[in-house]
């Protein structure tokens, strides 16, 4: 039962809110220890004193960064019962399971501080209303805000120098594949091959790109679209033309080589992602 002087009869009266979250769709499937570890606050709320019809779970985000909240519904659902004056505590693993963007933590900070709500992870349980606890907890969220950034430029540096060794591995237009050992090659279905045709023949036609996505919802065509990563890796979905998907399909380098007629792989040094120079074909 509760043993901390924070936690009083108003707290105990109000939900408890365990807020889960992972940053990638990758980290959901491999890394599931840490959301096992977060599933597991519900049974801390228990122990510090919340009956179990008012603790709550929210997991509506796995799969989202704490970067941005714009697409974290189950953060909006948080502060919004925050602002309602409805939750007594809210349990995270660690403060940057909430946010890693200084603005929205702070933004949190002060809704729990005006009412009244405690903020709890695996280091101990904060007042807002504290200073020293508003201090704690205002250095940690600008330490993991600043640890996303030195990922960040951490990861750039690694893209620029594998793009400086012509190593980097760039996202293919539509149409194009690329293989186990780093060649890209012309998407052997011959669906997408004939959707491709359709879109050069158009587009030398038309000359724009938005023309081009005009015509495939006139006719009802759909675009193919190669899922390149996340748990779909490499699988292959039909929908319809969006305005950058018609753009990239008609301006990329790539689509001014060998086209959806040419029956010859792309031989160039494109191991792993130069751009592929033209083959020479009757069709190109």
């Amino acid at each position: 039962m509760n043993a901390n002087p924070k936690i009083q009869a108003q707290h105990l009266n109000r939900l408890a809110l365990v807020y889960i979250r992972q940053s990638t769709p990758k980290q959901v499937q491999f890394n599931q220890e840490s959301t096992r570890r977060q599933y597991e606050l519900a049974e801390k709320a228990n122990h510090l004193g919340w009956p179990q019809p008012l603790i709550k779970v929210i997991d509506d985000d796995l799969g989202l960064s704490g970067a941005s909240s714009t697409q974290r519904v189950g953060f909006q659902r948080l502060v919004a019962s925050i602002s309602l004056g409805e939750v007594g505590v809210v349990l995270v693993t660690e403060v940057s399971r909430l946010s890693r963007l200084n603005s929205d933590w702070h933004r949190v900070i002060e809704l729990c501080a005006v009412f009244q709500t405690l903020i709890a992870d695996e280091d101990g349980i904060y007042d807002p209303r504290d200073p020293n606890d508003r201090l704690v907890l205002g250095l940690k969220g600008t330490l993991f805000a600043a640890e996303l950034h030195i990922l960040r430029a951490r990861m750039q540096g690694s893209l620029l120098n594998k793009a400086r060794h012509g190593e980097l591995a760039l996202r293919l237009p539509v149409g194009y594949r690329r293989l186990h050992d780093g060649m890209v090659v012309l998407d052997p279905d011959e669906q997408v091959r004939g959707t491709l045709r359709i879109i050069f023949e158009q587009f030398s036609h038309l000359r724009s790109a938005r023309a081009v996505q005009r015509y495939f919802y006139q006719h009802e065509i759909k675009m193919p679209r190669l899922i390149q990563q996340g748990l779909d890796f490499g699988k292959l979905i039909w929908v319809k033309p969006t305005s950058p998907m018609s753009a990239a399909a008609c301006s990329s380098r790539a689509a001014t080589g060998p086209t959806a007629t040419c029956s010859t792989a792309i031989t160039t040094n494109t191991r792993f992602a130069r751009q592929p120079a033209r083959s020479r074909c009757s069709a190109c």
